[in-house]
């Protein structure tokens, strides 16, 4: 496969180079710089940035407030906006459960969401796994037993990103035990955060940072007109979701942006030190790394033409995930070698605006690198395990 650029699409590049550089709050380009963590009101701000530029939904279709955009100018954005180092979109709403209301909920589904999920009026996070139920979904427990006009929702959803921040969250949940298959008996729910019965707990992780959250339903009353669909048929909305979260999470431009980075990194002398350019097997590993993404970006492209054709990403979307998370990983591995014992302290002041350059550790963002690398151990996790990937694609793909 092979890009080549027509003159309106140089244009189009032109277009969102210049609007990341001068249409994006200065104070958001510095924190991404220097590394500082984004607040809620910061990433919400971004998102509103892009929606009144009219891009915020450049993966809808039209006539939800999409772009209309051909397959390269999706991915001419994606990778300027990686490359200009922007903070990415968070998907849960825009990415994950807008999707899957434009496509299988009521039209007062999408009349009551989807114009709040496409300015980020409301912030979504998802109610997937379970204490007990990660990678096999379907031994899920959470249960929506039908009263009336609502269900009354009990259980305890697990690893929930960002759900502190949250006031909406979709759920699987189970509406019924007596089927033949477990995934049968399960629903799509739609639930208000701020209704009583609802309570987050803050789950630390190895980085100090407040990321994700055990939500726990006592009794939720939930109205029936939340749910998405079909009672029964929410697994089939779940994969769904699940193969559009995997195309997103592979995250290849970002990885060419950062790869990008420390290759630049390496051509520097720290304090009088040898440059790591200077190292071959250094180096070797650097290119290794370009080598399989290039191939993962290729699949990629393939994916979203796909999906510019109407169809959802199928087995491609398990390749791009697990593939995806395992180089992530690998170039925070690259990170970690370079910064070398910079990588030992961690001093959190320096992640602040304002810090004093002279009082930084190293050039002033090494000692983050083991942080992020222990964090992102749980890429190859999140969003179906990578075992789980390859058991899909050995089934759909090779047919074993």
């Amino acid at each position: 496969m092979h890009v080549t650029f027509t003159e309106e699409e140089l244009a189009f590049r032109e277009e969102v180079r210049s609007f990341f550089r001068t249409e994006i709050s200065q104070n958001i380009q510095d924190k991404q710089s220097q590394r500082v963590p984004l607040e809620r009101e910061d990433q919400i701000q971004f998102q509103k940035a892009l929606f009144d530029k009219g891009w915020a939904g450049y993966n809808w279709p039209v006539e939800y407030g999409g772009t209309g955009w051909s397959l390269v100018q999706k991915y001419i954005f994606q990778a300027e906006m990686a490359d200009a180092n922007m903070p990415g979109i968070v998907t849960f709403g825009l990415g994950m459960v807008g999707p899957i209301i434009y496509t299988f909920g009521s039209d007062e589904q999408k009349q009551r969401f989807l114009p709040d999920i496409l300015e980020s009026n409301i912030w979504w996070c998802q109610g997937y796994s379970e204490p007990g139920s990660g990678s096999d979904l379907a031994s899920l427990k959470t249960r929506a037993d039908r009263d009336g006009d609502d269900y009354i929702v009990n259980g305890t959803k697990f690893w929930t990103t960002l759900g502190q921040y949250a006031d909406w969250i979709f759920c699987l949940v189970r509406t019924s035990s007596d089927v033949a298959r477990r995934q049968e008996g399960i629903s799509f729910l739609l639930i208000d955060m701020q209704t009583p019965g609802v309570s987050v707990k803050p789950i630390i992780t190895i980085d100090g940072v407040h990321e994700v959250n055990e939500v726990h339903f006592e009794d939720v009353r939930v109205p029936a007109a939340n749910l998405v669909g079909e009672e029964g048929k929410g697994w089939t909305y779940g994969k769904v979701l699940l193969q559009h979260e995997r195309t997103g999470t592979a995250g290849v431009a970002r990885t060419q942006y950062r790869l990008r980075n420390i290759r630049t990194q390496a051509q520097r002398s720290v304090r009088g030190a040898t440059p790591l350019c200077e190292d071959r097997n250094f180096m070797r590993k650097i290119a290794a790394v370009e080598v399989e993404l290039k191939a993962l970006e290729y699949t990629e492209l393939r994916t979203l033409a796909s999906i510019s054709s109407g169809e959802a990403p199928g087995a491609e979307s398990s390749i791009l995930k697990f593939k995806g998370t395992e180089l992530q990983q690998a170039v925070d591995e690259l990170y970690v070698e370079a910064a070398g014992y910079y990588a030992l302290p961690y001093v959190p002041e320096q992640y602040v605006l304002g810090f004093p350059d002279e009082d930084r550790i190293g050039e002033g963002v090494e000692t983050d690198s083991s942080l992020r690398y222990f964090n992102f151990r749980k890429a190859s996790i999140y969003g179906g395990s990578n075992e789980i990937q390859k058991n899909i694609i050995a089934k759909h793909v090779l047919g074993l």
